[in-house]
């Protein structure tokens, strides 16, 4: 789809703004002691915030684009598991996904284990060697596999068939018509809500906190109620997430704006 005429040349208008309020309160924080020192007790907390976004969003990637292919295969048992994943963790709160999986997935999956473990004389394990961080990383993976196979479908299903029939009867084989022809046209349509659902992990990556992850959110909670300055603490976390999220979403921009200069500005 052509962008509407002049609005790419639009004057980052917002973006200005919003580094000028960023910058203040930036130099308030570097500034002030008390900002500082939040400051540098939620850096912990950011690089497990980035461990868990990056985990499980490139996993959601690799799932959700494999469960977007066994959508559209020509065995109607595949196609219909893929649906019934695909609806049953789309119709879960991530939250209630999250304390599922935690809470009842992994302990039954530690018992699995054992029993396996006992028959092939391993050590068996206890549940708390399951660490919640990764609990909460295969929640996250779960929950936004379903949502980002349906942005596969969608873009793979953009694709002219007729095209896809061109390289078949050029020889190409199923992997290299996909490869070469399928996905990389695509991308191109997924890449805005592929964005989006990056942008929507790190958010949602705060709700790890209800484990006790140290995320920033959870860090934040614990600085707050030691020193009841709430304010300016929550100002801290609150800033931290504007600075992810508003970075992502520059990049996701800049790398469309590029795709769009390779293809001479062309979307079909």
């Amino acid at each position: 789809m052509q962008p509407a005429p002049g609005q790419d040349n639009d004057f980052p208008w917002w973006l200005v703004a919003l580094g000028a309020i960023g910058a203040w309160l930036f130099w308030e924080v570097l500034s002030d002691g008390l900002y500082r020192d939040v400051l540098a007790k939620l850096m912990l907390g950011v690089q497990i915030t980035l461990l868990v976004t990056l985990v499980a969003y490139v996993s959601a990637c690799a799932i959700g684009l494999a469960l977007a292919l066994a959508s559209r295969s020509r065995y109607l048992a595949v196609r219909q598991a893929a649906r019934f994943y695909i609806e049953v963790v789309r119709g879960i709160p991530i939250l209630v996904l999250l304390l599922y999986i935690a809470f009842v997935f992994a302990p039954v999956a530690v018992e699995g284990w054992n029993l396996a473990a006992e028959a092939l004389g391993l050590d068996p394990i206890r549940a708390r060697d399951f660490p919640l961080l990764w609990r909460a990383v295969i929640a996250l993976t779960v929950a936004y596999s379903a949502f980002l196979a349906e942005i596969f479908r969608a873009g793979l299903q953009a694709v002219d068939k007729g095209q896809i029939e061109a390289a078949q009867s050029l020889g190409l084989s199923r992997w290299m018509t996909f490869r070469h022809v399928v996905f990389p046209q695509a991308f191109r349509v997924i890449l805005p809500p592929l964005g989006n659902d990056l942008v929507a992990m790190v958010k949602d990556s705060s709700l790890v906190s209800v484990l006790g992850v140290s995320d920033i959110t959870q860090l934040g909670k614990v600085i707050a109620a030691g020193n009841f300055r709430y304010f300016e603490t929550y100002n801290v976390v609150a800033l931290l997430y504007l600075t992810m999220t508003i970075s992502l979403s520059l990049l996701v921009r800049q790398l469309e704006r590029h795709l769009r200069r390779r293809t001479g500005g062309r979307d079909g």
